[in-house]
């Protein structure tokens, strides 16, 4: 029976987890919200430990920080968004090349649709499902990333800059900047080309960088 118990608990914690870090990386969240162990486990029918055990692995891998009135999402200085971008500028060039030569019909079948959800929610000025389409053009060429330890870093680091993508997305003129920038992609890895994909992501993510602290007024 104890088994039974814990193993019941590791999957409420599992759920729990993986719905939050949903959220995270979908922009759900907003910075002053708090989320509070008991509160999370009452809303899961759960016991507070499991609860508590999943915001805290959360913590533990970057993607919350804990508060006096519970978890909140981090926040960002400008030289730690300026970090970001420059370990973004050396790792995704690098992956966008390598999951140019993977990609395949069902891949690119989710890049397609990931891009026209995008224009469309451009058109509606629809700012969230902007974000979730973003999320999916992502996800879909990472999959085709085969080097699993570069894959998870960078799932892993882009769910660390939810703050940055949010204030992306929500500009209009940054806005703008991530959905031309989806689409050279798209265009880039319909070449299958390693050379084409690995250029044009190293030129969006510099776009995305000064449009960025442009919009916030830094040099």
């Amino acid at each position: 029976m104890a088994g039974n118990e814990t193993s019941r608990r590791e999957s409420i914690r599992e759920r729990i987890y993986a719905d939050l870090r949903r959220r995270v990386r979908r922009c759900e969240l907003d910075p002053e919200d708090r989320l509070v162990d008991v509160e999370i486990a009452r809303a899961y029918g759960a016991s507070r430990m499991p609860a508590r055990e999943a915001l805290l692995q959360l913590v533990n891998e970057g993607y919350l920080v804990g508060t006096s009135r519970g978890f909140a999402l981090p926040t960002l200085s400008m030289q730690e968004v300026r970090d970001v971008f420059e370990v973004r500028k050396l790792l995704e060039p690098r992956a966008a090349a390598l999951a140019a030569g993977n990609l395949d019909a069902a891949s690119e079948e989710a890049l397609d649709a990931a891009l026209a959800e995008a224009q469309a929610a451009m058109r509606a000025d629809d700012v969230a499902r902007l974000i979730r389409a973003n999320v999916d053009f992502r996800d879909a060429w990472v999959a085709r990333v085969r080097n699993v330890r570069l894959a998870e870093t960078l799932a892993r680091f882009v769910d660390h800059v939810q703050t940055v993508r949010r204030e992306m997305l929500a500009c209009a003129k940054t806005r703008r900047v991530v959905l031309e920038g989806i689409e050279d992609l798209r265009a880039a890895f319909a070449t299958r080309d390693p050379v084409v994909a690995g250029d044009r992501m190293a030129s969006f993510i510099s776009a995305a960088e000064r449009a960025y602290f442009s919009a916030r007024g830094a040099a």
